[in-house]
């Protein structure tokens, strides 16, 4: 059967015994051939969307064939990927991927064999993947259980230590607890929700749960503190509890930091206590350098290794490594089963250990403690990073955060003290950094998808980004490259971090500094800041839906977008409130902060006003239109008063016109929209010239306006910190557009009273001097002070 093993290397050539297990094997390379041909059809087809196939159809009676099932599950895998794209793509399972799938076929395939073949078969692929495991990862004379849940094995590993604790557990059950009641240890940088698992399995109250603190002073902030266990445990021993299982981290969930694991070893065979220990750093015991406190955990009573992420095998399960010497006890607790089936649970890792080889395995994670070192070398060189690191420079997993020290920042924030309801300074900065440390994360993983960085939040140092190859780069491919991109991205974007932290002191202090504006502290939102139009009818107190000022802000939105500057603007609920706001987003070096808040300012008040003035137009072309017929029933009645009735008459009317025709006047009324008032046509009627009415009302502008010179955005500043310098370039330039427009208008001049401009056209008069031209406009104005009617309208 170790011919099964090595199924993926075989060439043609060789032959395989038993048919079905070639045919097993030619089947599944198809398929996965099948579907990720498919797969790579979908791409590249943007436009095309496979039918997806949601809605179940009856089931057909003559049955179908295995291609048009591999692509009706091809169809449910892939299909809604044009409606939400995916942020991370399938995972690239390549050769060893498929020897790992192979294993849960043969598993299937395997149990329909006798029982005796059946037997001695999962005895020795278990015994094998056991013994393969216990010597790479440096556990001698260790047992295995293989488990799908990554933390089942924990839970098996405290009922073992229940019943080896306690002998009478079998026959008095939760008598022998109550007595004395068992704790459980677990670190404070323990993975989230693992005592609540282990509490639910095993059916204990919470109160058997002890978290332990860190080192606050000395030492790792995500160490357990020994000498604070040490007390605990006494305080337990002495109120009459039993000790008995510590959790230990060689690598925590969250920065990789190991615990001092010799000493808390020889604690726990002091006081009687199990010692279970599990962390990504564990990974690290294959390679030939191990680091001290990591070598230690090979003397614990238990660990769990995961080696499907460290290798990159898919559809593995998770391993845990025990030393007891009771195999009813480990039968009781669950760790062996005289069951086939679970033992065959090991059959794809014992396919893929064979297929890597003993070289493949330390290759790949040597090149994730690589990357890992790499990354943190790379980042100690760039200004503004912090990396979180422990003493030791082995652990695989690097942890960093973009910061800066604002001089000055403190004592102006301190100068006006904030309410009691209000954060402090220092947490103000904090979720301000925070939320800038948030929006790298998320940048970096659409720049540099393959690097598998995560976000995440650290009680003590904030949110902070974890580089973690051990549990990513063989599943994504990561290479050298893209650490160097990695480090290349976040060195691209440290000049709009830090400079988005300086302007946002200088952003709030002229938003305050504005009438009008109302400056919203939102510390979450990644930006400039966050600002709100203050309208005439606002009622700050009511925390209601305001109509009028969504109106203005959307208005206000669409206006700021349009100026297609380098910020982005949004507009979202204020925080604690339903008013809208208007968010800038991030911002580079050249940003004229005066010119955008004014903007902001005089836009917002323009588009409030025109509001107010078409719902002014509206009332008064209402009550316009009113008048309007009010006018035009008094003037139909004094038609009819001047006409007389017999005139209405039909017949009689045309007669009576015909023999005295009515010299009617023509009166008519327009509607004057600017001045809102009704006016009489007889002045268009009689000069054949309309009233040019009131002049509308100018456009509110801002007190400083801004020259930009031809291809600049607004909002922008050439040279940071040098007004004067841009403003002198600005006003010389100007003068000199003046002075060109000066020279071309005196040229158009001469060439306009030049008699060569028209060839053929009459000589112009002879010029007169200024003081009798004056003196014959005075003279006109003298004699004529009326202008005479014309004949045809006399």
């Amino acid at each position: 059967m170790l011919i099964v093993g090595e199924l993926g290397r075989l060439s043609p050539e060789v032959p395989i015994a038993d048919p079905t297990l070639a045919e097993m094997g030619k089947n599944l390379k198809e398929a996965m051939k099948m579907l990720e041909d498919s797969q790579r059809r979908t791409e590249e087809e943007n436009g095309k969307k496979l039918l997806s196939g949601d809605i179940p159809g009856p089931l057909q009676g003559s049955g179908q064939d295995m291609v048009s099932i591999l692509q009706l599950v091809q169809n449910l895998m892939h299909g809604d990927e044009d409606e939400e794209p995916q942020s991370t793509r399938i995972q690239n399972i390549g050769e060893q991927g498929h020897i790992s799938l192979l294993g849960h076929s043969l598993g299937a395939y395997i149990s329909t064999l006798d029982k005796e073949k059946l037997r001695k078969l999962t005895t020795r692929i278990l015994s094998d993947t056991t013994l393969w495991l216990c010597r790479i990862f440096r556990y001698e004379n260790g047992c295995a259980y293989f488990h799908e849940e990554e933390r089942e094995g924990l839970a098996k590993i405290c009922r073992l230590a229940i019943h080896s604790r306690y002998e009478d557990f079998v026959v008095d059950g939760f008598n022998v607890l109550y007595n004395r009641k068992p704790v459980i240890y677990l670190s404070a940088a323990a993975r989230p929700g693992l005592g609540q698992y282990l509490c639910n399995q095993l059916g204990l109250p919470f109160p058997c749960l002890c978290r332990v603190p860190c080192n606050t002073v000395f030492g790792s902030q995500h160490q357990m503190d020994v000498a604070f266990l040490e007390k605990l445990i006494k305080d337990d021993i002495e109120r009459g509890k039993l000790p008995l299982l510590l959790v230990a981290n060689a690598g925590t969930a969250a920065v990789g930091h190991t615990d001092k694991i010799g000493r808390l070893k020889e604690l726990c065979e002091q006081y009687g206590i199990w010692l279970h220990v599990e962390g990504v750093n564990l990974a690290t015991l294959a390679l030939g350098y191990v680091s001290s406190s990591v070598l230690a955990a090979t003397k614990c009573d238990s660990m769990v290794l995961t080696p499907g992420p460290w290798l990159g095998l898919p559809a593995v399960p998770a391993v845990t490594l025990y030393k007891h010497d009771d195999p009813a006890l480990t039968l009781v607790s669950g760790l062996t089963s005289n069951k086939p089936a679970d033992k065959l649970r090991a059959l794809p890792l014992w396919l893929s250990l064979q297929y890597l080889g003993l070289d493949g395995i330390v290759e790949r994670i040597k090149h994730a403690c690589q990357l890992s070192q790499r990354l943190q070398e790379s980042l100690k060189k760039v200004n503004h990073i912090k990396i979180l690191v422990e003493d030791e420079l082995s652990s695989p997993v690097v942890v960093f955060r973009f910061f800066q020290e604002l001089p000055g920042s403190d004592p102006g924030l301190n100068a006006t003290p904030a309410p009691s309801t209000a954060p402090s300074a220092v947490g103000r900065e904090r979720h301000s950094c925070d939320a800038l440390n948030r929006w790298l994360g998320e940048q970096l993983k659409q720049l540099v998808p393959v690097s598998g960085l995560t976000v995440m939040d650290l009680e003590v140092e904030g949110t902070c980004m974890r580089f973690s190859p051990l549990m990513t780069a063989a599943v994504l491919g990561t290479r050298g490259e893209d650490v160097d991109q990695l480090v290349a991205c976040v060195q691209s974007k440290l000049p709009v971090l830090t400079c988005t932290l300086q302007l946002r002191e200088e952003f709030k202090q002229e938003v305050m500094a504005t009438a009008g504006l109302l400056y919203v502290d939102d510390p979450n939102w990644p930006g400039i800041g966050v600002v709100r139009y203050e309208h005439a009818n606002d009622d700050k107190s009511s925390l209601k839906l305001d109509p009028e000022g969504e109106k203005i802000h959307a208005g206000l939105l669409k206006k700021l977008n349009e100026l297609e500057s380098d910020l982005t603007f949004k507009m979202g609920p204020e925080y604690k409130s339903m008013k809208s706001c208007i968010y800038i987003g991030m911002a580079s070096d050249d940003i004229d902060v005066s010119e955008l808040v004014e903007t902001i300012a005089v836009t917002a008040r323009e588009i409030e006003e025109n509001s107010r003035l078409l719902e002014n137009m509206t009332e008064v072309v209402r009550k316009g239109i009113q008048e309007a017929q009010v006018q035009l029933q008094k003037a139909n009645e004094e038609r009819l008063l001047e006409e007389g009735v017999l005139r209405q008459i039909p017949v009689v009317g045309s007669v009576l016109n015909w023999f005295s025709p009515v010299q009617a006047s023509q009166k008519g009324r327009t509607f004057n929209l600017t001045a809102g008032s009704l006016e009489s046509t007889e002045h268009t009627y009689v000069y054949k010239v309309q009233g040019s009415g009131v002049t509308p009302p100018q456009t509110p502008t801002g007190t400083r306006t801004k020259q930009r010179l031809p291809g600049q955005k607004p909002f922008k500043r050439s040279l940071r910190g040098s007004d004067a310098i841009s403003e002198t370039s600005s006003v010389s330039h100007i003068e000199d557009l003046e002075k060109t427009e000066q020279l071309s208008g005196g040229q158009e001049a001469s060439e306009a009273n030049s008699p060569e401009r028209h060839p053929g056209a009459p000589a112009p008069p002879e010029a007169e001097p200024p003081g009798a031209l004056q003196d014959g406009a005075q003279g006109l104005q003298g004699d004529h002070p009326q202008v005479e009617e014309p004949e045809s309208l006399r």
